[in-house]
């Protein structure tokens, strides 16, 4: 039989923890929205649904106090981070998802993997989007084309407790960098540590300094 202390003093029972419907506690996130324009961030942006969640990555990363924005889904909470860089765990291979998606108004139009289509009406089929990868892209950026969806899951090394986090990115730099990263974590084949980071690089466009921030990801080897 079960401990019964807390039936005498109920508001001392431990909290259940506000989960996402996929066991998730909450998200990073490398940009946000300027009145409906999309900005990128230097530091990292985590936004949950669960105020313990959200003190508890202020107290690891620093940053504002969390506050409410603008959404449809469960993370109502958010908070600006002073961390460029994180040290993650991630339980192996499948903690990394990468897919290919053409999205419309209404959702999704089309999926694939580069080669065949993956939605459930057209699996199989010859992918739509051009061969290369420089029309690949072009073709995503008129909207014609199919962009890189990559999701990392994974827990903080800094406080493995707290639940495992979703990073969900489109940047194509780092489906170039995700090959080695599968390489080394099926090399592993278990738990690895790495680093998830945002990275500044700057180019000359025209005559003109430019720069932009990347999501990095290092892996650094086998989890204890």
């Amino acid at each position: 039989m079960g401990l019964r202390i807390f039936e005498t003093d109920p508001e001392a029972a431990p909290k259940e923890r506000k989960r996402f419907a996929d066991d998730l506690v909450g998200r990073f996130r490398s940009g946000y929205s300027i009145n409906g324009r999309p900005a990128s961030l230097t530091e990292w942006r985590v936004t949950t649904g669960d105020p313990d969640v959200a003190d508890a990555i202020v107290g690891l990363y620093g940053g504002d106090a969390p506050q409410t924005w603008d959404t449809k889904g469960e993370d109502t909470l958010e908070v600006f981070t002073k961390a460029e860089k994180v040290k993650i765990l991630l339980d192996g291979p499948e903690s990394i998802r990468q897919e290919m998606v053409l999205w419309g108004r209404a959702g999704a139009i089309r999926r694939c993997d580069g080669v065949e289509q993956t939605g459930d009406e057209a699996k199989g089929k010859p992918c739509e989007c051009p061969a290369s990868f420089t029309e690949r892209k072009e073709a995503a950026k008129r909207g014609t084309g199919c962009q890189p969806s990559i999701s990392i899951f994974f827990r903080l090394v800094d406080d493995e407790t707290i639940g495992r986090f979703k990073f969900v990115s489109g940047s194509w730099s780092l489906v170039k960098d995700i090959v080695s990263v599968e390489k080394k974590l099926a090399t592993i084949n278990g738990p690895a540590y790495a680093w998830l980071g945002l990275e500044v690089v700057e180019f000359d466009a025209g005559g003109q300094r430019r720069k932009f921030t990347k999501p990095v990801i290092d892996i650094l080897g086998p989890a204890a």
